[in-house]
């Protein structure tokens, strides 16, 4: 409860950990591209799963996206300005 009434006693935060973004983008694009191929080999076998494929597309769209603002941005988030 001494936390909640005395802010100043808290202890500081921990400094953001340095991570590489187009590592993690490329990583959330390969498994949207699996998620699509397999919802395409659903729909080959008759399921419905076009929703599904539309998602993943709009996923691989949105890491394409995350990685030209990361190509553009990459000195300001690593702080090498």
């Amino acid at each position: 409860m001494t936390v909640l009434t005395r802010p100043e006693r808290r202890r500081p935060a921990p400094p953001p950990l340095r991570v590489d973004l187009r590592r993690v983008l490329l990583a959330g694009i390969v498994l949207w591209a699996v998620a699509l191929v397999v919802s395409v080999v659903l729909l080959t076998l008759g399921r419905d799963a076009s929703q599904t494929a539309v998602t993943c597309a709009v996923g691989i769209l949105l890491g394409g996206l995350g990685l030209l603002w990361e190509r553009s941005h990459r000195a300001a988030y690593r702080g090498e300005e």
